[in-house]
């Protein structure tokens, strides 16, 4: 069994980690940690408010009841003797302090932005980018880390990146024009989305949100050279909106592809792939769903398909705009395939293949 750390472990993405490993076959948690405010209590005190007894708990599933009684220990403070595996759920500033620190003695796998952008580190997506994986071994060397960093993807990039995957491989990829429609819960509680501004509304504009996916697309798509990865090389270009939508991010994708390819052979394409993650505990049995109903994919409908784990398309069509045209639109679950869940599934992913035991 892996012992795990999970840092951050009070704020949501934290308390989404605890949900997605409760009952986990691979993987216990073994020590939790957040800031010093949360420091030296049990996590059940930790995440009750000491003025009226609510419990500030925020995933509709209920954690482990053996995780509430566990002891809450400063994240600088965080020991790695006794654990294999921490799992970061803090935001990129104190990560790219603490992740360091970490990592020295053992793998970390974010949900941060922090090292997204390092030559040494792989953006893994379980099943679309496994091979990446072999650039840990020059990161430990460069660093004289024991262990790696290695973080998710920003929870927008999943949905986009996962559906483009097979369109690449079957037909390749010349440009990629996507516009989100990006569920609240994308922001966090703090400083968050406030309810009277996405009430009846559209906020057109997500700071950074824009540059990361396209970034990021280029780097998971990418080819593995040597010790680095050389971006894919069709051009990315987004416009990223929040939306009053509780969970569940929507993408208006559209793609040109150097091959000629139709609609039906795009769905064919998209319903065939095979990420390889039979027999990880996480993985959905499809990683994409592909409707034919034209009103869907929906978030109210779509985004909990196979747990969350799966991205949902639909509306797949000819576009007359782009040479070899194809246009689609996704639903990706923000908070479990783009957050804690989807963090779960590639450490499963690396335990599998021997990058942590």
């Amino acid at each position: 069994m892996i012992r795990a750390a999970v840092v951050g472990a009070t704020g949501i993405v934290g308390q989404q980690f605890l949900v997605a490993l409760k009952g986990h076959p691979w993987i216990a948690v073994k020590s939790l940690a957040a800031s010093e405010r949360s420091a030296g209590q049990s996590y059940r005190k930790a995440i009750t408010d000491p003025a009226t007894g609510a419990v500030r708990w925020f995933c509709d599933e209920s954690p482990a009841e053996d995780v509430m009684d566990l002891p809450v220990v400063n994240a600088t403070e965080l020991s790695t003797k006794d654990i294999d595996l921490v799992f970061s759920a803090i935001e990129s500033g104190p990560a790219k302090t603490l992740e360091p620190q970490y990592a020295a003695e053992v793998p970390v796998i974010s949900t941060a932005s922090a090292f997204r952008y390092e030559d040494d580190v792989p953006i893994l997506i379980p099943g679309i980018n496994p091979g990446h994986a072999r650039l840990l071994a020059t990161q430990r060397k460069r660093r004289g880390w024991k262990g790696f960093v290695t973080p998710n993807p920003n929870c927008t990039t999943i949905g986009l990146a996962v559906t483009l995957k097979p369109l690449y491989d079957a037909f390749g990829l010349s440009s990629v024009i996507m516009t989100s429609m990006q569920s609240m819960s994308g922001a966090g509680r703090s400083p968050g989305v406030i309810g009277l501004d996405i009430l009846d509304n559209v906020i057109p504009f997500i700071p950074g949100e824009e540059e990361k996916v396209q970034k990021e697309t280029q780097k998971i798509l990418g080819a593995l050279e040597g010790d680095a990865i050389r971006p894919a090389p069709f051009v990315v270009s987004c416009s990223c909106s929040r939306v009053c939508v509780l969970e569940g991010h929507t993408e208006a994708v559209f793609a040109s592809t150097r091959k000629p390819c139709d609609p039906a052979s795009a769905a064919g394409a998209m319903r065939a792939y095979d990420g390889g993650l039979v027999g990880l505990p996480s993985a959905p049995e499809h990683l994409i769903h592909v409707s034919d109903d034209p009103f869907r994919p929906q978030p109210r409908l779509d985004r909990d398909n196979e747990g969350g784990m799966a991205t949902t398309v639909g509306r797949i069509r000819q576009d007359a705009a782009l040479p070899n045209g194809i246009k689609y639109v996704l639903v990706s679950h923000n908070t479990k395939m783009g957050a804690a869940r989807g963090a779960v599934l590639e450490a499963e992913m690396l335990i599998r293949d021997g990058y942590i035991g």
